[in-house]
């Protein structure tokens, strides 16, 4: 039989600088991803919102990326990103941003972005159409006593809306961030973490070791260091939304 190898995983999991890299891109990864998707789920959903022209039509516009089974559409981006018959290469050779037409998944910092983008595209939906179920949800009273005391209109937005929606808000953060840094398919069908490991996050790298390398014992070692990682975020949304709630729901 194989010898017990004890913590031997661990330590040297622990002491390779390479998978302290991964630990610091994952988090980059989901803080950069998770930010944008709130940012964009916010101006989405005030649009969504407010009484402007094209609603309707915006409102079909936002549901794609959430109806379209996820990976057709990480490939739909893939061909986009493609360098030789991609749109987006295209259109910016096009508008004179480059001079030849550029392969956006075979450089290392390109790749990041890209695969954030299309990381965005997926999320930012489900965000954008939480945060306008609250905001239609907040008191009409409120902005019309706002109104009649001459708030402006990023008054109150920033003084009614965003109070009032902040236990959504954090929700969608904090479930959001335990999505991002779960999220496989998108980088795999991209990019399998390449080039050179720019895409490669805990969740890539685990895969690779465990199935790929078929190195089960330094692959379990990664997947216990994963759902450590996964737990500590379950605690703390619990308990921060749980505070949230108690300070919010007081007003």
């Amino acid at each position: 039989g194989e010898n017990f190898v004890g913590i031997a995983n661990y330590a040297a999991l622990f002491a390779d600088p390479k998978f302290w890299q991964t630990v610091g891109r994952t988090f980059y990864w989901m803080v950069l991803a998770v930010s944008l998707k709130l940012i964009v789920g916010l101006i989405g959903a005030s649009l969504l919102n407010a009484a402007i022209p094209g609603k309707a039509l915006f409102r079909v516009l936002v549901m794609p990326p959430w109806v379209i089974p996820v990976a057709i559409g990480v490939i739909g981006w893939k061909w986009m990103y493609n360098g030789y018959f991609g749109l987006i290469s295209g259109l910016l050779q096009e508008f004179g941003l480059v001079e030849d037409r550029v392969a956006l998944l075979a450089t290392k910092t390109s790749a990041f972005y890209s695969a954030i983008v299309t990381d965005v595209w997926v999320g930012t939906p489900m965000v954008t159409l939480f945060f306008l179920a609250a905001m239609q949800g907040v008191s009409k009273d409120l902005y019309e006593a706002a109104w009649v005391d001459g708030a402006s209109r990023w008054y109150r937005f920033r003084r009614i809306t965003i109070p009032q929606i902040m236990p959504v808000i954090v929700s969608m953060a904090l479930l959001s961030a335990i999505w991002t840094f779960n999220s496989f398919e998108i980088i795999w069908i991209l990019t399998e973490g390449g080039p050179r490991g720019a895409t490669t996050t805990l969740i890539i790298d685990t895969y690779k070791v465990a199935i790929s390398s078929q190195r089960f014992g330094e692959g379990a070692a990664r997947a216990v260091v994963i759902v450590v990682l996964l737990a500590t975020f379950s605690l703390f949304y619990l308990w921060f939304l749980n505070r949230v709630n108690r300070q919010y729901g007081a007003k």
